[in-house]
């Protein structure tokens, strides 16, 4: 069960690395950061972006209680 676990573990993991990568960026990088662009904050997002949003964070879910588990059982 444990391995079973862990397999799953890595391929959520490379899952979401994909979902986070496969984003488009949503300000100027760090020039945003001192509130001179008004990028971060303008719109919603649509189409690809907001299932490639909804995906990130299902996957982030996933992946961090299939990571207690483990912990737990491992302990």
């Amino acid at each position: 069960m444990l391995t079973v676990l862990m397999v799953l573990d890595a391929i959520i993991s490379v899952a979401l690395i994909a979902a986070v990568l496969g984003q488009e960026a949503k300000s100027g990088g760090m020039g945003g950061m001192d509130g001179s662009s008004d990028a971060v904050f303008s719109g919603k997002a649509r189409g690809m972006d907001a299932l490639l949003a909804r995906v990130t964070v299902i996957l982030a879910i996933l992946f961090a209680v299939i990571t207690l588990i483990i912990a737990k059982m491992t302990s």
